[in-house]
């Protein structure tokens, strides 16, 4: 776990041009005086993300747009004050989490739908519009916006666009950069230029598929172009049941081995299961070593005669049970166990880490038992809920941060996880970013050389490194744990 403290690295200057109260002034004169937080108790809140890592701001500003963006970057980076932006705080790798010396441009208030073209399939939205908010409004045109991140009610377009995140649908339909037509960006002197345009393809090289996915280090996307699907005449949503998750996993390389593509197809194993029924009935028996839930969408003749296909693929791998839909609303009921199961994981345990790898399809069975065993080495439970249909796993290790050395044994096991996954033919992330939280990880991949290209690449948007630094590379720079502080409503 990285927790930020005084004594960490910020690029070099500071506040050199002038003082913290001067700073704070101009700030107020940019964007309105009650759009900037800068009192340490106010400020607690933006101390996290989704993530176990914590960094407090000095400030948090609120702008209302793209010139006010670009203002207060132009004023940080003449300051060297080091700029971080955050959606939602949804965030699992510390992406959002500030250095001390630095401050975080919020998109609270930048949560507009500009534009739905119904004609041409596509919408201009702020960065801080909700995925959810987003889907909701395009399915009046008869469209959706098809990524669909578990955190979907509450994580931010903005978010999504720099950590290109994924959601189970993103089977079919690829994850956020196959989905950005086009995007305004305030670069880190405050710089405003655009990438891409609202054709799906544009000559020279793909800038927004390099912006897209790089975790806020190259700049702040302010309004975004987003292509939007056509709604699909049938959705058949599947429950397969399973005595446990080797068997599921043989299930998983049948269907995707009969041809079929899913729009969605993940697991949940018995330790999810038991959470997610803890919090309310999703439907999902508790007595399952593991379930699958597949969703099949199309035209009707073709769900129907792919479902036949997938029900024997699930028959014929040991499946116990196998349940269809039946209306609208027991397909909800099963879709709001999986995205709501990392919140019900709270049943089980103070806190969870989650760990984003992802492996080969075929190895899927071999990496679970091998993190199975890390749980057990290091007496850590483990569940795990994931999408399956591409490899990529998020095992959630249960722990309680009040216990004594309860975090440094966390992130020791995680990293072995990762160890694992990469071992295996893996990658360290699929959808959440590297962050704080794999940087150290990524000589497990990369290696020097390939590393100091993409510092290349990211100095070519940010030459100062004054846009979310410390993050994505290894510096080896450890950090003391900041003072505990109770976790909001559970005891001292």
């Amino acid at each position: 776990m990285t927790i930020y403290n005084q004594t960490s690295p910020a690029p070099s200057g500071g506040l050199a041009a002038f003082g913290v109260g001067e700073f704070i002034s101009r700030l107020q004169q940019i964007v309105g005086q009650s759009n900037v937080v800068f009192h340490p108790d106010d400020l607690l809140v933006f101390e996290y993300d989704g993530s176990i890592d914590r960094g407090m701001p000095r400030a948090v500003v609120f702008p209302l747009n793209t010139h006010e963006v670009s203002r207060v970057m132009a004023l940080c980076c003449q300051a060297r004050v080091p700029v971080v932006g955050r959606g939602s705080g949804t965030g699992l790798s510390g992406g959002a989490i500030s250095h001390p010396d630095g401050i975080q441009i919020a998109f609270t208030r930048m949560n507009r739908i500009l534009e739905v073209d119904r004609e041409n399939r596509h919408a201009v939205v702020e960065p801080g519009v909700i995925n959810l908010d987003l889907d909701t409004h395009a399915r009046r045109y008869g469209m959706r916006y098809a990524p669909d991140p578990s955190s979907q009610r509450a994580c931010s377009l903005g978010g999504n666009i720099a950590e290109n995140a994924g959601g189970p649908h993103c089977l079919a339909y690829g994850t956020t950069t196959n989905h950005v037509l086009g995007m305004e960006i305030v670069l880190e002197d405050g710089t405003v230029t655009a990438l891409g345009s609202l054709a799906r393809e544009t000559p020279g090289y793909d800038l927004r598929g390099v912006f897209t996915g790089s975790e806020g280090t190259f700049g702040i996307a302010t309004r975004i172009s987003v292509r939007l699907l056509p709604l699909p005449e049938a959705v058949k949503t599947y429950l397969g049941i399973f005595p446990g998750v080797e068997s599921a996993c043989t299930a998983v390389s049948a269907v995707i081995g009969h041809g079929i593509v899913p729009a969605a197809l993940e697991m949940i194993d018995a330790l999810s299961i038991r959470a997610v029924q803890n919090v309310s009935d999703a439907g999902y028996p508790e007595d399952a070593g593991a379930v699958l839930l597949i969703e099949l969408e199309g035209l009707q003749d073709e769900v129907d005669e792919t479902g036949l296909e997938v029900e024997a693929a699930l028959w014929d791998t040991g499946a116990s049970e196998v349940r269809a839909a039946a209306a609208a609303a027991e397909r909800e009921q099963l879709w709001k166990g999986r995205k709501g199961a990392l919140g019900a994981l709270g049943s089980l345990a103070p806190n969870y880490y989650l760990v984003d790898g992802v492996v080969p399809r075929t190895q899927l069975a071999p990496v679970l038992r091998q993190v199975a065993e890390v749980g057990r080495k290091h007496n850590v439970p483990i569940a795990n809920v994931f999408h399956a249909g591409d490899g990529n796993l998020h095992p959630c290790l249960l722990f309680d941060e009040r216990q004594p050395g309860a975090l440094e044994k966390i992130t020791a096991a995680g990293a072995e996880v990762l160890a694992v996954c990469v071992a295996a033919g893996g990658a360290l992330t699929g959808e959440h970013g590297v962050g704080l939280e794999k940087k150290e990880q990524m000589p497990l991949v990369y290696t020097e050389t390939d590393m100091a290209v993409m510092r290349r690449v990211r100095d070519a948007f940010a030459p100062r490194n004054n846009i979310n630094p410390g993050k994505i590379f290894p510096d080896g720079h450890r950090h003391q744990p900041a003072p505990h502080r109770p976790t909001p409503g559970m005891p001292a």
